[in-house]
């Protein structure tokens, strides 16, 4: 049995890499080659042409300022909020705590009329900002990291207090610390998502100096300049995965750990 489940692994995993073993192959290929899969012809020039062809400097400077930002508001908004609900008592936080899992639950599409018309109202189409609000805050952040704090033994906090902690520093010093494996579970979360966000830039988007790069690449898939030119796109392609692939070899025990630790399965 266990010999079957490890074959079945093996095989999954092939499966999976085809299409990525196919695009890495395919970016590196002459243009002329690009659909030969024997052929052993390799060139730099399909990376050199969609670097020029698209302002891919500035989908990446974009991408680079949104995933940054939105991470650092939803580490300060879920860490003060997740210790909200797992230690201070105020009226009606049971019901709060529902409405904030009720978001977990509801596909984030059936909220693009809405928001968009809300950043409309507010000026904020086509801005970086208007791109990044509506993910300042995270359900899912705010309960991974209850469900953590509510684990850290409040004696500790006590403790803290009792040499002259305030608020802030109790929460810096104690809690952050021991939850230092999900806050890095819930940041590459974030990071992967905001990375591969396409819908809402496409909506709230339309010039080059707000776009990301999954956006620009469609865009750039789709121009005439491109066409059947499958060695450009899969070049193109390679450029906008290459830092999450990058992170995912050189961190994946990292990520295991840290995803085993704050109890994702």
């Amino acid at each position: 049995m266990q010999r079957l489940v490890t074959i079945s692994t093996y095989f999954l995993a092939i499966l999976w890499a085809i299409p990525l073993f196919w695009l890495v192959l395919t970016a590196f290929k002459p243009g002329t080659e690009a659909t030969n899969l024997f052929s052993l012809q390799f060139s730099l020039e399909n990376f050199k042409n969609a670097w020029e062809s698209a302002p891919f400097g500035q989908y990446y400077l974009n991408t680079t300022i949104i995933v940054v930002v939105v991470l650092a508001v939803q580490l300060f908004t879920a860490t003060l909020a997740a210790y909200a609900f797992a230690r201070l008592e105020f009226r009606g936080k049971n019901i709060v705590f529902i409405l904030v899992l009720v978001q977990i639950m509801i596909p984030v599409d059936v909220l693009i009329f809405p928001n968009y018309s809300i950043l409309a109202s507010l000026g904020f189409v086509d801005t970086k900002l208007g791109i990044m609000l509506p993910y300042f805050a995270s359900a899912f952040g705010i309960f991974l990291l209850r469900q953590t704090f509510k684990g850290i033994p409040y004696e500790l906090e006590e403790a803290s207090r009792m040499d002259g902690c305030n608020l802030v520093q109790i929460i810096w010093h104690v809690y952050v610390p021991l939850a230092k494996p999900t806050f890095v579970a819930f940041g590459l979360i974030s990071v992967s998502h905001q990375w591969s966000n396409f819908l809402w830039p496409l909506i709230v988007t339309n010039s080059v100096e707000n776009r990301p790069l999954t956006v620009g690449l469609s865009i750039f898939a789709k121009s005439f300049e491109t066409g059947a030119q499958w060695g450009v796109v899969t070049a193109a392609t390679l450029l906008v995965i290459f830092p999450m692939l990058l992170a995912f070899f050189i961190f994946q025990r990292q990520f295991i750990s840290s995803f085993m630790h704050s109890g994702i399965k």
